[in-house]
């Protein structure tokens, strides 16, 4: 007994099997690489203070590379040693108008191959203005542990 189809048999049938599997290994992993709970989402009240805002600094960048070359404040000005006093000066009174009320630091961040000379007349020069100086520095012990696990 022979049965007679009217229908070809065709090509064009696209199997959807492989494309719904890349997309449960897509939806698995994004699942999984995911927060479980965003920070968001967290219902937190902050204490109150009886301040009406929390104390502020501003801060004065003065950069020295392994040239010696000085640059300072944020739109980093080149200066040289016997103008770097006054060019300090004008960004300290400039932070000082950007940020009234709030205490200025000043922040030294020095390459490593300056020659010490240079960093003592830098930082003489620095001293001269009374703000308090922060020292930018590499910490050691984050750098060994980077060595011993690459």
């Amino acid at each position: 007994m022979k049965f007679k189809t009217n229908l070809d048999p065709t090509t064009a049938l696209i199997d959807l099997t492989p494309l719904v599997d890349v997309v449960f290994l897509m939806l698995v992993f994004f699942l999984i690489t995911s927060d479980i709970l965003p920070l968001k989402s967290l219902n937190i009240e902050s204490p109150e203070l009886a301040r009406t805002a929390p104390p502020r600094t501003s801060q004065v960048l003065v950069v020295m590379d392994a040239q010696n070359v000085i640059y300072v404040g944020s739109k980093k000005e080149i200066v040289d040693l016997s103008s770097f006093g006054e060019s300090l000066s004008r960004e300290v009174e400039k932070a000082k108008r950007l940020h009234p009320g709030c205490d200025t630091t000043l922040v030294l961040s020095l390459d490593k191959r300056v020659e010490y000379g240079d960093f003592l007349r830098l930082f003489s020069s620095a001293q001269e203005t009374g703000l308090p100086l922060r020292l930018v520095y590499k910490d050691s012990s984050e750098s060994e542990a980077r060595r011993n696990f690459p």
